[in-house]
């Protein structure tokens, strides 16, 4: 066989690469990692240049193949995950039971706050609150990593500016702040002499513009597992001195 015709045989580029086997490739990287991956993380799976475009397409066509089944493929604000159905948590519970952790009204006010505020300084949730802030208060949101401080704001005493942080968007399944309910009115939510009794558990969440639903929401939706992924929100709604 002549140079030529050998030549002739070989592809002068590389087959285009086949989608259906691009989405089992995502599909088997999100299904195992511990962390939501990036589509930054996603594209090191692909030797060739896998457009961003291209992989959101293919992303969104797995979240649809999935549709119907006892997972969802959702986009939180650190990248992609599975995560089960809500109407699945009663099964779940069956082979690991544990009750979920409960906040009190303090905790989960001082949250919606800062949620809807922020960046806000302890002095402005008390003003909003009407009562002081106890620090038992702000270590329990640091410590699931739902809150931090990210400056300081340039008045005399410079107190510490505090915002959510992208586990709490995770933990919710929100990819930004702009996800959270309406709220026409936060002091709405703010129980009158800052009662510290603990919420209950609501049989459904709705999430229309609605300022009574974001406590029951954040008391039922704030359960997850830590150890997701804690890269930061680049809140800087103000002026802030570090």
């Amino acid at each position: 066989m002549s140079d030529q015709s050998v030549s002739s045989l070989s592809p002068s580029s590389p087959a285009p690469p086949d989608p259906d086997e691009i989405k089992r490739i995502l599909e088997a990287a999100i299904l195992t990692s511990l962390d939501p991956l990036p589509l930054s993380e996603l594209k090191k799976l692909f030797d060739e240049e896998l457009g961003t475009e291209v992989l959101r397409r293919l992303l969104e066509e797995l979240r649809e193949d999935w549709s119907g089944k006892g997972v969802d493929l959702v986009n939180v604000a650190s990248g992609w995950r599975f995560h089960s159905k809500p109407e699945m948590q009663q099964f779940l519970d069956r082979l690991n039971p544990q009750k979920p952790p409960r906040y009190s009204r303090a905790v989960l006010e001082t949250l919606a706050i800062i949620a809807y505020r922020q960046p806000v300084t302890r002095g402005d949730i008390e003003e909003i609150r009407g009562v002081t802030v106890s620090s038992p208060v702000l270590r329990t949101l640091e410590a699931r990593d739902w809150i931090e401080i990210i400056g300081h704001r340039d008045v005399p005493g410079r107190p510490a500016l505090y915002a959510t942080t992208r586990n709490f968007l995770n933990d919710l399944n929100l990819r930004s702040v702009e996800e959270l309910p309406v709220l026409e009115d936060l002091g709405s939510l703010i129980e009158p002499r800052g009662s510290m009794d603990l919420l209950p558990t609501p049989q459904s969440i709705t999430t229309e513009g609605n300022a009574e639903i974001i406590l029951p929401v954040l008391q039922t939706s704030l359960q997850a597992e830590p150890g997701l992924a804690t890269t930061r929100l680049p809140i800087q709604q103000e002026k802030t001195v570090n």
